[in-house]
Order: structure tokens, then C-alpha cells, then sequence
């Protein structure tokens, strides 16, 4: 490989933007990059969709009635035990004497809670494919604003009535699914494909950061400045960050105005072997055809599965089978997700290492992350049942396994990238049909077991996650591939 400095002769950008034959000076790799501040950028945009779709399940608790208890339809509205009910009221009469309680029973909650998701399966294809031809700067920065503005408005939304925050919240979701899916068009252009890891793990991994902070700070908040305070937070982080978003990105290198020359040409030079402009038509029949986009599918269904029980139901876990409080369920499924978020950042940077060096082909590197990202996971989750009784040897399994789940981010989940990068808008929103279809699917099994069974029902929740995880390893493993396909290709070429 180059070293650093060394001159590449992939071409040059000239003064009319086109890219020549010349050759061009690679910029020193590092963080103080645009591309680099993208990603920055983007994971600020993801922090705060993440943390206002997690406000209302913290706050939940402090915005009803004493009396209506909120069955685990949501793990982050799940109160302690009954033995630990006096420390909870304790703190939740001072966060009701600041903010408006509302008598809502266990099923208007279940049901505004849940109302994020009514809708969400509907935008991501559309808003794929629109991202992919007009670009995602204006697509993912209006729907930030106005995410945050209605984040900023449930306090009125609630005081309106049920029906004003269930449509409050069924627009927000729309409003968030456009920004998860919309943003992945720009790596098309920004990400050299050494970076290509790197660079979205950074943007990635504001969801779990943005779960994270919530956890961990949200019940403080409502529970000292009242519950309104968390929406008026979250909400005001995402609009300053949609503003910064408004001045600070462009839909591509090209274009923008505060770029270095030579980082410019890095960049466009990089891409240009890949034949990555945008397709104006889809290939819908060889889509249908194509194995190794349906192994990427099937293991996003399967990947979620499990993924969404964590999200929804780990605190429930840590307060009826470790019996943790409600205040320590929290701070414990904080530290979990922030673990997963260091490790999500580490796994790109060591996939981008070992991808520049030549150590591994690119697909066995995809499927190797893919494998240590569900096997070790699996064996954790089996193994949870049997060491019950030990805090401190669950609280390990599980740290490892939020850790090791992550090298998920960099093998299959970021394969669409590999295999089709004209059409990486209107995948990305295809396959975060599955997920968001796996996600609805899998909390209701989970709900269901747990509810029926108390003792042996986590024990099946984990067991028949765990078998379809698997089998989505197995159907990835079989059919995955990092090659742009014919169908996805102007030229034809073969990324190793």
C-alpha cells in the first residue's frame, strides 16, 4: 500500500470538476477531515432522533397517575418491584408537583407508547429512493427539524389529549425513519472505501449513544426538573444540530465549499473505480434474484430480532430477574449501550485496518464480523438462564455480548454499501422494512412469553432469539458476497 504522502494515480479533480487522469496526492488519514466531521455530524443527527424517541418511554412514568401501573409493554417505563414501590413514589411526587399528571390506564400508555411505530414501516423505501437522486441534505435536515420541533410540542400534545400525542408521535416516527434512511445516499459519495467502516460506525453509533444518555440521565430529570425538561432538551439539541446540518453538509465533495483540494481529490478519486453514481431505475427483477442481497435482508430481520427485546425489554430484565430497581435498571442498560457504542467505533476502525493492510479479502472480513457478532452473543444468551442468580457474572456476559454484537455494524449491515452502491438509499430503506417488521414481531413474542411464564419465560425469549439469529448467520454465510453485482454496476469491475 502507499504510505501516506505517496502519490496515487487513480486521477485528479481539474478546475471544472471532472476528474482527469493526473495523479493526485493522497491527505494524511485522520480525523480532522470533513468526511470525518460528516460522520460527526451525522452521529449528532442520530444521537438526537434516538433520544427523543426514548424521552416518552423515561418519562411515561412521571406523566401518569400513581395508581395506573404500565404493564412491560415498553422496558423503559417498567417500575421496580412491589417491594421497592416507597422509594419510587418517594421520587415521583416531586417530578408530578412539576409537571401534569395524566390518568391514562395501562393501555392508553401501551398505546401512545407504541404509536411511534404504526407508521414507520411506510417511508423507507420511498425516501431511499428519493435520497438517491436528489441527495440527502435537505431530506435528513428538514425531517431532524422537524422531529425536534414535535419533540418540543408533546407537553401541549399531552394536554390536548391522547389522539393529539398518538398523531404527534406517528408523524415524529415518520420524521425519524426519513433520517435513518435518507442519510446512508451520502456515504455514496463521501466514503472512500478504506474509510467506508470507519465512517459509519462514527455516524452509527449515535443511536446507541443517544439511547445511552437518555437512560442515563432522563428519570434524574424528571424526576428534579419535571418531566416536561427532557423534551425541551432532546428537542433543543436536534434543533441546533438540524441548523449546523443546514451549513456545515453537502450531497457531495464536489460541491462544498470548505473542503482542501487534496481531500477533495481523495475522495472523488477513490470512487471513481467504483461506478457508484446513483441509478436513476431499479433493477427491480434482479433484486428479486439476487442471493447475496437476500442474505443481507434476512439477516437484518434476524439481526433485529434480538436487538429490539434488548432495547425494549433489558431494563424489565434487570429489575424482575436481578432484581434491580427501577433508578439502577436504567443507569445498568446506559452502561450497556455505551459499552456497545465504544465497541461499534473500535470495530470499524480495526475493519478499516485490517481492509487496508490486505490482511483479509473484504467479504471474508464482512463475514468474519458477522459470525463474532452473533456467535459470541449467542453463547451469552444461552448461557444467561443458568448464572441467574449471580449479578456480577450476568452483568459480564451481557457486557460482553453488547460489545461483540456490534462487529454486526461492519459485516452484514453495512453490505449493501459493498454489493450495490448506485442503489445504497433505496436498500437501506428496504432493509430497514425487515428490521422495523422483526422489531414488531419479536417485542410481541417477548411480551407474551414473559408474561405467561415468569421463571422459564426469558429463558424461551433468549432460546428462539437465539435460533433465529443463528440461522440468519447461516443464510448470510452461504449467499453473502462484497463484489458490486452486474445489476448494480455501469462498468463492469470486482472490488477484492
Amino acid at each position: 500500500m502507499p504510505s501516506r504522502t505517496e502519490a496515487k494515480g487513480v486521477g485528479a479533480i481539474s478546475s471544472d470538476g471532472n476528474l482527469s487522469t493526473t495523479h493526485a496526492q493522497t491527505p494524511r488519514k485522520g480525523f480532522c477531515s470533513v468526511r470525518h466531521g460528516l460522520a460527526l455530524l451525522m452521529h449528532l443527527c442520530n444521537f438526537s432522533i434516538d433520544s427523543q424517541k426514548m424521552s416518552l418511554s423515561i418519562a411515561m412514568p412521571a406523566m401518569v397517575n400513581s395508581t395506573a401501573q404500565l404493564r412491560p409493554l415498553n422496558a423503559s417505563t417498567e417500575r421496580p418491584p412491589v417491594d421497592s414501590q416507597d422509594g419510587w413514589n418517594g421520587t415521583l411526587q416531586h417530578s408530578e408537583a412539576m409537571g401534569p399528571v395524566y390518568n391514562w390506564g395501562p393501555e392508553i400508555q401501551g398505546i401512545i407508547l407504541s404509536s411511534y411505530n404504526y407508521a414507520s414501516f411506510l417511508p423507507p423505501i420511498p425516501t431511499g429512493y428519493i435520497a438517491g437522486i436528489f441527495g440527502a441534505k435537505y431530506l435528513v435536515g428538514v425531517n431532524l427539524l422537524l422531529s425536534s420541533v414535535l419533540a418540543l410540542l408533546i407537553p401541549l400534545a399531552a394536554d390536548a389529549g391522547v389522539l393529539s400525542i398518538i398523531v404527534l408521535r406517528i408523524v415524529q416516527g415518520l420524521a425519524q425513519v426519513m433520517v435513518s434512511t435518507s442519510q446512508f445516499s451520502l456515504w455514496v459519495k463521501w466514503s472512500p472505501p478504506l474509510e467506508k467502516s470507519q465512517l459509519i460506525n462514527i455516524a452509527v453509533s449515535g443511536h446507541l449513544m443517544g439511547s445511552f444518555i437518555t437512560l442515563l440521565i432522563g428519570g434524574f430529570l424528571c424526576q428534579t426538573k419535571g418531566w416536561p425538561s427532557i423534551f425541551y432538551i432532546f428537542g433543543g439539541i436536534g434543533c441546533a444540530c438540524s441548523f449546523l446540518w443546514f451549513l456545515l453538509v453537502y450531497d457531495d465533495p464536489k460541491h462544498h465549499r470548505f473542503i482542501s483540494a487534496g481531500e477533495k481529490e481523495y475522495i472523488v478519486c477513490s470512487l471513481a473505480q467504483q461506478g457508484c453514481s446513483p441509478g436513476w431505475s431499479l433493477p427491480i427483477k434482479a433484486m428479486i434474484k439476487s442471493l447475496p442481497l437476500w442474505g443481507i435482508l434476512v439477516f437484518h430481520f434476524t439481526q433485529y430480532w434480538i436487538f429490539n427485546i434488548l432495547i425494549m425489554y433489558l431494563p424489565t430484565y434487570f429489575n424482575s430477574v436481578l432484581q434491580a430497581n427501577f433508578r439502577d435498571s436504567g443507569i445498568l442498560s446506559a452502561l450497556l449501550l455505551g459499552t456497545a457504542c465504544i465497541g461499534t467505533i473500535l470495530g470499524g476502525l480495526l475493519v478499516d485496518f485490517l481492509h487496508s493492510r490486505k490482511i483479509f479479502r473484504l467479504v471474508t472480513i464482512r463475514k468474519l464480523s458477522t459470525a463474532i457478532g452473533v456467535l459470541v452473543p449467542s453463547v451469552v444468551f444461552v448461557s444467561l438462564h443458568w448464572v441467574r442468580f449471580s449479578f456480577s457474572a450476568s452483568m459480564g456476559l451481557l457486557a460482553l455480548s453488547s460489545v461483540t454484537s456490534t462487529f454486526c455494524q461492519t459485516g452484514a449491515l453495512v453490505n449493501i454499501l459493498d454489493i450495490a452502491p448506485r442503489y445504497t438509499s433505496f436498500l437501506q430503506g428496504l432493509s430497514e422494512v425487515f428490521a422495523y417488521l422483526s422489531g414488531a414481531i419479536s417485542s410481541t413474542v417477548a411480551g407474551f412469553l414473559i408474561g405467561q411464564d415468569s421463571e422459564f419465560g426469558w429463558r424461551n425469549v433468549f432460546l428462539i432469539a437465539v435460533s433465529i439469529n443463528m440461522s440468519g448467520l447461516v443464510f448470510y454465510l452461504i449467499f453473502g458476497q462484497a463484489k458490486v453485482q452486474d445489476w448494480a454496476t455501469e462498468q463492469n469491475f470486482t472490488q477484492l
